[in-house]
């Protein structure tokens, strides 16, 4: 081997070794740094699980067997069972809670990612938001879903079914929604509408009504069985607060497309709602898909329990950051034979300080 083809291989073994020992330090000081920093993170959430820890425990959930003695009527729609903070307090730890919400998302998203669409195996979350007119939930999409990331949410609004879908089963434009496996599901309103409704204006006999109670616990059994955490909560605001709120619409011209006047007719069916509420509950509390009745005349309040409900769904979950498909050493090795890279020195090899 010639003097020149010698030097050159030892000039190539010396900055390999030194690329190396150089990899190693940027290991050990990125895994110094992450262990700080996941220091910090438990010390800080640790904190905020105290605060939560009453909320967590204040029974919103309605349980199959108590199912047909709970009443919403019984429920003030001004309490905030399992916090004794004001407003102030509420809000400041909906913010906390904010960042734990948005990595568990973030990571039911990541454990699925490089899955086959259509393919139900894994798990998802679908949150089920039912209320009066004004009970707040829109806030609840703005507030408390709008702060993970667009990519692993599904929104769904129902509305008043279409002459086509009026032709199918009530369950039939529902069924499409089912979360897949990562998402986050979202009824802004829901398949409930179509017996609440039907109930209250008389478009459905009792025979009908119990018919189609049945459909929704078996679609909600099917979904349960394919993976979904299904959170049904029901946003149970009082009549004089209603009354507050839809004012306000008519005060201020930004809320004017916010009002309207079939509100104030479907006002005077309150009681029936509330009967129409209390009967789907009893029908439709399961093991599988339990009801919670969160009191929401205090909008922060409300926002602050749905919140809670969807991280303990969560983390019951427990999604894991998916593990890398390919060779990170060898992946680091040619980031770094990359000449003029931010943080070695091409000439060298010495790490920038």
């Amino acid at each position: 081997m010639s003097p020149s083809k010698k030097k050159a291989e030892k000039k190539a073994a010396k900055k390999s070794t030194t690329r190396t020992d150089e990899l190693k330090k940027l290991d050990k000081k990125a895994a110094k740094k992450a262990a700080k920093k996941a220091e910090k993170k438990k010390a800080e959430q640790k904190k905020v699980e105290k605060k939560a820890e009453k909320l967590a425990a204040a029974g919103f959930c309605v349980q199959p067997s108590q199912r047909a003695k709970v009443s919403v009527r019984d429920i003030d729609p001004r309490s905030t069972p399992g916090f004794d903070g004001d407003k102030a307090a509420g809000q400041e730890l909906l913010a906390l809670q904010s960042e734990r919400l948005s990595e568990l998302q973030e990571r039911l998203w990541a454990a699925h990612s490089g899955r086959v669409p259509g393919r139900r195996a894994g798990r998802s979350v679908l949150l089920v938001v039912q209320g009066m007119d004004t009970s707040g939930k829109g806030g609840i999409m703005r507030h408390v879903v709008g702060v993970v990331d667009p990519q692993g949410v599904d929104i769904t609004a129902f509305k008043a079914p279409t002459e086509e879908e009026k032709s199918h089963h009530f369950l039939w434009r529902v069924r499409p929604h089912q979360p897949e496996p990562g998402m986050i599901g979202v009824f802004d309103r829901s398949h409930y509408e179509d017996v609440l409704i039907h109930r209250v204006h008389g478009w459905a006999d009792d025979e009908e009504i119990a018919k189609r109670y049945r459909s929704i616990k078996t679609f909600e059994k099917e979904m349960a069985d394919d993976g979904v955490i299904v959170l049904k909560v029901m946003l149970h605001i009082s009549k004089d607060k209603q009354w507050e709120r839809l004012f306000e619409r008519l005060q201020r011209e930004d809320k004017h497309w916010k009002f309207a006047v079939s509100d104030l007719t479907e006002r005077r069916r309150w009681d029936d709602y509330m009967d129409a509420y209390d009967a789907a509950i009893a029908a439709t509390s399961t093991r599988t898909a339990p009801w919670h009745i969160i009191p929401a005349d205090r909008k922060w309040y409300a926002r602050l329990a749905v919140q809670n409900l969807l991280i303990q769904a969560l983390e019951d979950i427990d999604p894991q950051w998916p593990k890398a498909r390919f060779d990170v050493e060898k992946a680091k090795q040619r980031m770094l034979d990359e000449p003029g890279h931010p943080l070695v020195d091409d000439a060298t090899g010495a790490t920038e300080k």
